[in-house]
Protein backbone atom coordinates (compact mmCIF):
# COMPACT_ATOMS: atom_id res chain seq x y z
CA UNK A 1 0.00 0.00 0.00
CA UNK A 2 2.55 2.31 0.94
CA UNK A 3 5.20 1.35 -2.30
CA UNK A 4 2.02 2.14 -4.27
CA UNK A 5 1.30 5.57 -2.75
CA UNK A 6 5.49 6.21 -3.34
CA UNK A 7 5.36 5.26 -6.88
CA UNK A 8 2.64 6.69 -7.61
CA UNK A 9 3.50 9.85 -5.68
CA UNK A 10 6.59 10.25 -7.92
CA UNK A 11 5.06 9.42 -11.22
CA UNK A 12 3.12 12.51 -10.57
CA UNK A 13 5.59 14.47 -9.60
CA UNK A 14 7.83 13.57 -12.54
CA UNK A 15 4.59 13.89 -15.03
CA UNK A 16 4.20 17.31 -13.62
CA UNK A 17 7.73 18.30 -13.96
CA UNK A 18 7.56 17.60 -17.69
CA UNK A 19 4.64 18.95 -18.15
CA UNK A 20 6.51 21.90 -16.77
CA UNK A 21 9.38 21.32 -18.86
CA UNK A 22 7.30 21.18 -22.26
CA UNK A 23 5.31 24.49 -21.36
CA UNK A 24 9.17 26.32 -20.88
CA UNK A 25 9.79 24.78 -24.42
CA UNK A 26 7.37 26.15 -25.53
CA UNK A 27 7.12 29.59 -24.29
CA UNK A 28 10.83 29.64 -25.47
CA UNK A 29 10.61 29.29 -28.94
CA UNK A 30 7.03 31.23 -29.08
CA UNK A 31 9.37 34.19 -27.44
CA UNK A 32 12.41 33.62 -29.93
CA UNK A 33 10.17 33.61 -32.35
CA UNK A 34 8.47 36.71 -31.59
CA UNK A 35 12.03 38.20 -30.89
CA UNK A 36 13.04 37.04 -34.69
CA UNK A 37 9.86 38.98 -35.98
CA UNK A 38 10.24 42.10 -34.12
CA UNK A 39 13.80 42.36 -35.50
CA UNK A 40 12.27 41.67 -38.77
CA UNK A 41 9.59 44.44 -38.18
CA UNK A 42 12.53 46.95 -36.84
CA UNK A 43 14.93 46.13 -39.94
CA UNK A 44 12.71 48.34 -42.41
CA UNK A 45 12.76 45.49 -45.15
CA UNK A 46 9.68 45.17 -45.38
CA UNK A 47 7.69 48.26 -44.36
CA UNK A 48 4.18 47.27 -44.52
CA UNK A 49 4.66 44.02 -42.69
CA UNK A 50 6.67 45.56 -40.26
CA UNK A 51 4.72 48.57 -39.08
CA UNK A 52 1.97 45.45 -38.80
CA UNK A 53 3.82 43.47 -36.86
CA UNK A 54 4.56 46.11 -34.42
CA UNK A 55 1.13 47.02 -33.76
CA UNK A 56 0.09 44.04 -32.90
CA UNK A 57 3.22 43.87 -30.28
CA UNK A 58 4.77 41.07 -31.64
CA UNK A 59 7.94 40.53 -29.41
CA UNK A 60 9.62 38.56 -27.19
CA UNK A 61 7.66 37.41 -24.10
CA UNK A 62 8.71 39.62 -21.34
CA UNK A 63 10.69 38.13 -18.35
CA UNK A 64 11.07 34.64 -20.42
CA UNK A 65 14.20 33.69 -18.19
CA UNK A 66 12.85 34.38 -15.27
CA UNK A 67 10.13 31.90 -15.92
CA UNK A 68 12.50 29.58 -17.26
CA UNK A 69 14.57 29.80 -14.41
CA UNK A 70 12.09 28.87 -11.73
CA UNK A 71 10.53 26.67 -14.14
CA UNK A 72 13.77 24.25 -14.28
CA UNK A 73 14.02 24.60 -10.81
CA UNK A 74 10.80 22.88 -10.42
CA UNK A 75 11.42 20.35 -13.35
CA UNK A 76 14.83 19.14 -11.33
CA UNK A 77 12.95 18.78 -8.15
CA UNK A 78 10.19 17.03 -9.77
CA UNK A 79 12.18 14.54 -10.90
CA UNK A 80 13.98 13.93 -8.31
CA UNK A 81 11.72 11.71 -6.46
CA UNK A 82 11.58 9.34 -9.36
CA UNK A 83 15.01 8.77 -9.98
CA UNK A 84 15.85 8.43 -6.77
CA UNK A 85 12.85 5.29 -6.51
CA UNK A 86 13.84 3.92 -10.21
CA UNK A 87 18.25 4.08 -8.53
CA UNK A 88 18.21 6.15 -11.63
CA UNK A 89 21.19 8.53 -10.54
CA UNK A 90 24.57 9.24 -12.36
CA UNK A 91 27.04 6.46 -10.81
CA UNK A 92 30.59 6.13 -11.71
CA UNK A 93 31.18 2.64 -10.93
CA UNK A 94 35.44 2.25 -11.47
CA UNK A 95 35.81 1.17 -7.87
CA UNK A 96 32.53 -1.10 -7.30
CA UNK A 97 32.77 -3.01 -10.13
CA UNK A 98 35.38 -5.02 -9.09
CA UNK A 99 33.27 -5.70 -5.35
CA UNK A 100 31.30 -8.99 -4.54
CA UNK A 101 27.65 -8.65 -4.21
CA UNK A 102 27.64 -7.75 -0.31
CA UNK A 103 29.91 -4.73 -0.73
CA UNK A 104 28.11 -3.53 -3.49
CA UNK A 105 24.85 -3.70 -1.53
CA UNK A 106 26.28 -2.07 1.17
CA UNK A 107 27.52 0.41 -0.81
CA UNK A 108 24.44 0.96 -2.12
CA UNK A 109 22.84 1.23 1.54
CA UNK A 110 25.19 3.75 2.09
CA UNK A 111 24.30 6.03 -0.20
CA UNK A 112 21.14 5.92 -0.53
CA UNK A 113 20.91 6.96 3.33
CA UNK A 114 23.55 9.89 2.27
CA UNK A 115 21.31 11.24 -0.90
CA UNK A 116 18.53 10.89 1.97
CA UNK A 117 20.47 12.98 4.06
CA UNK A 118 21.37 15.54 1.44
CA UNK A 119 17.95 16.10 -0.19
CA UNK A 120 16.47 16.23 3.48
CA UNK A 121 19.19 19.17 4.05
CA UNK A 122 18.62 20.70 0.41
CA UNK A 123 15.06 21.03 1.39
CA UNK A 124 15.20 22.86 4.69
CA UNK A 125 17.41 25.04 2.71
CA UNK A 126 15.30 25.84 0.05
CA UNK A 127 12.28 26.47 2.99
CA UNK A 128 14.48 28.78 4.94
CA UNK A 129 15.43 30.50 1.34
CA UNK A 130 12.00 30.55 0.67
CA UNK A 131 10.97 32.16 4.08
CA UNK A 132 13.31 34.99 3.48
CA UNK A 133 12.53 35.71 -0.19
CA UNK A 134 9.13 36.17 1.47
CA UNK A 135 9.73 38.54 4.19
CA UNK A 136 12.17 40.96 1.95
CA UNK A 137 9.49 40.59 -0.64
CA UNK A 138 11.93 39.90 -3.30
CA UNK A 139 10.72 39.98 -7.05
CA UNK A 140 12.31 39.66 -10.44
CA UNK A 141 13.34 42.28 -12.40
CA UNK A 142 11.57 42.59 -15.49
CA UNK A 143 7.68 41.23 -14.68
CA UNK A 144 8.06 41.49 -10.51
CA UNK A 145 7.57 37.91 -9.87
CA UNK A 146 7.35 37.14 -6.32
CA UNK A 147 10.60 35.36 -6.26
CA UNK A 148 9.45 33.18 -3.16
CA UNK A 149 6.69 31.42 -5.65
CA UNK A 150 9.43 29.89 -7.26
CA UNK A 151 11.00 28.99 -4.34
CA UNK A 152 7.69 27.06 -3.32
CA UNK A 153 6.85 25.42 -6.18
CA UNK A 154 10.02 23.63 -5.92
CA UNK A 155 10.00 23.13 -1.90
CA UNK A 156 6.80 20.78 -2.82
CA UNK A 157 8.68 19.24 -5.41
CA UNK A 158 11.78 19.06 -2.86
CA UNK A 159 9.05 17.77 -0.04
CA UNK A 160 8.22 14.90 -2.32
CA UNK A 161 11.46 13.81 -3.28
CA UNK A 162 12.84 14.03 0.54
CA UNK A 163 9.65 11.26 1.18
CA UNK A 164 10.70 9.22 -1.92
CA UNK A 165 14.48 9.20 -0.64
CA UNK A 166 13.64 8.52 3.02
CA UNK A 167 11.91 6.14 1.63
CA UNK A 168 14.17 4.13 -0.04
CA UNK A 169 17.15 4.35 2.74
CA UNK A 170 14.63 2.51 4.64
CA UNK A 171 13.64 -0.12 2.03
CA UNK A 172 17.44 -0.47 1.38
CA UNK A 173 17.96 -0.41 4.87
CA UNK A 174 15.55 -3.47 5.79
CA UNK A 175 16.87 -5.27 2.62
CA UNK A 176 13.89 -4.72 0.86
CA UNK A 177 13.62 -4.34 -3.03
CA UNK A 178 12.30 -1.17 -4.16
CA UNK A 179 11.28 -1.90 -7.62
Amino acid sequence: MLHTAIQKLAHVMALLGGGVLCLLVLMVCVSVSGRELSDLAYSGALRSLGDWLIDLGVGPILGDFELVEAGVAFAIFAFLPLTQLSGAHAKVDVFSKGMGNKADRALGKFWSVVMAAIIVLITWRLFVGMQDKMRYGETTYLIQFPIWWAYAASLIAAITASIVSIYCAAMRLTGQRIL
